[in-house]
């Protein structure tokens, strides 16, 4: 589905990604991990086209590279950021009417609704009415999360979901992930938390210095301790 080919990102004469190879299958979810400052969030924003690229970004065999970051969400590429970005004078409601996706007339309905997202975030429906500035950190996880899968896309990049959230919370965003596998979304997850990220996802990259330095599976990287140790821990 999604392929990265030598792919380099710049922040003015800044050079931060050095040469990404990477796909993600269909219905897959691939972990991109590493340290603050590694290159994990800088790739899926260059994905999204919110940071200036080279090199190759194919998304279904087709060219994305350069595309704007609304284009690209319309061709069925979701992306929750590490901010949330939720609008807080709006209602969790009317948050979610924004995300969603307008279907053409006999175009494929949507596999999303507003009952299944509160279905799937009780604390969601419980607030619906409720301005989101006035949500708390996890709620407005949950929300923003909610708001991106109403676009209905076939891949969903998300930015360290877990970062603050209480360990409760965490599950639920672990189960959330599983719901979308079983729906059959891919997930790209830039995540810090080791064990959320061995526990959901069926491959982990590893990213140093703006390079992918590690790709295997769950188990390659719990039984590598000197790639964790140099590349991960602190």
């Amino acid at each position: 589905m999604l392929q990265l080919t030598d792919v380099h990102a710049f922040y003015g004469k800044s050079h931060v990604l050095h040469g990404v190879d990477l796909g993600v299958g269909a219905g897959e979810i691939v972990a991109l991990l590493g340290r603050n400052g590694s290159g994990r969030s800088t790739t899926v924003k260059t994905i999204m086209g919110l940071v200036q690229g080279q090199g190759a970004i194919t998304w279904q065999g087709e060219a994305i590279l350069g595309r704007p970051a609304f284009e690209i969400a319309h061709r069925g590429i979701g992306y929750v950021p590490e901010n949330r970005d939720i609008f807080p004078n709006l209602t969790v409601h009317q948050n979610l009417v924004l995300g969603r996706k307008r279907v053409k007339r006999g175009g494929k309905a949507a596999r999303w609704s507003f009952d299944e997202m509160y279905a799937m975030f009780p604390r969601l429906k419980e607030r619906q009415h409720t301005e989101a500035g006035f949500l708390s950190g996890g709620e407005q996880q949950m929300l923003t999360l909610c708001r991106t899968l109403m676009g209905d896309p076939e891949l969903i990049m998300i930015d360290e979901p877990t970062e603050g959230l209480a360990p409760k919370i965490v599950e639920q965003v672990a189960e959330y992930l599983r719901e979308l596998q079983r729906r059959g979304i891919a997930v790209l997850l830039v995540e810090q938390k080791l064990t959320i990220a061995l526990e959901v996802s069926q491959r982990c990259l590893v990213m140093g210095h703006g390079q992918i330095v590690f790709e295997g599976t769950p188990t390659d990287l719990r039984t590598n301790a000197d790639i964790r140790k140099e590349w991960l821990e602190v």
